[in-house]
């Protein structure tokens, strides 16, 4: 169990200064943007659009790196077994993940979409959408942020392979190579 350390004494320190400082109407729907059901859906959209563009093999990097989430996850939290800012008897709070589904759900779309649009609005989009929901679980009490940041480092190889995936997968690729085994001229 991890429940000592020099961050940990600033950590708690910043926590308690932020908890509730949101109305926790606010805060939950903040937070709730890290929820599979909300934030999973945009990147099964941007996947669909990708792989319709001839992306195929961004669209299942980014697909892969979402599966390999809990994968990331799961583990830390049982390792660590740290507990809540409101919940100290509770243990699983580190790393986030809410914040790890929102940072390669949102950043994932953005990286497929991005391509297809010259402005920095999916990008910007994205950090927005990831930070609301770090936010929201941190000022709520429901993570600490160290718990947010967490996530956010874990999930950054994935992110960094969806974006070697957009890069060097060029339109179509997938489906030419499939065409009679040749390879693409």
């Amino acid at each position: 169990m991890l429940v000592s350390g020099p961050l940990l004494t600033p950590d708690h320190a910043l926590s308690r200064a932020l908890v509730r400082t949101v109305p926790d109407s606010v805060t939950e729907r903040l937070s709730d943007l890290g929820n599979v059901p909300v934030a999973v859906p945009v990147l099964v959209l941007a996947m669909a659009y990708a792989a319709r563009r001839g992306r195929a093999l961004a669209a299942g990097a980014a697909g892969l790196a979402m599966a390999l989430v809990p994968a990331l996850v799961i583990p830390f939290k049982a390792w660590t077994a740290r507990p809540g800012p409101l919940e100290p008897w509770a243990a699983g709070y580190f790393p986030s993940g809410h914040t790890a589904t929102a940072a390669v759900a949102y950043l994932g779309a953005a990286l497929l979409v991005r391509p297809y649009t010259r402005r920095a609005w999916p990008t910007a989009a994205a950090l927005v959408l990831t930070g609301a929901t770090a936010a929201g679980l941190v000022l709520r009490g429901w993570h600490w942020p160290l718990d947010a940041l967490a996530s956010l480092l874990l999930c950054t190889p994935l992110l960094l392979g969806v974006a070697w995936a957009v890069r060097t997968g060029r339109p179509g690729q997938l489906g030419q190579l499939g065409q009679l085994g040749q390879p693409p001229k």
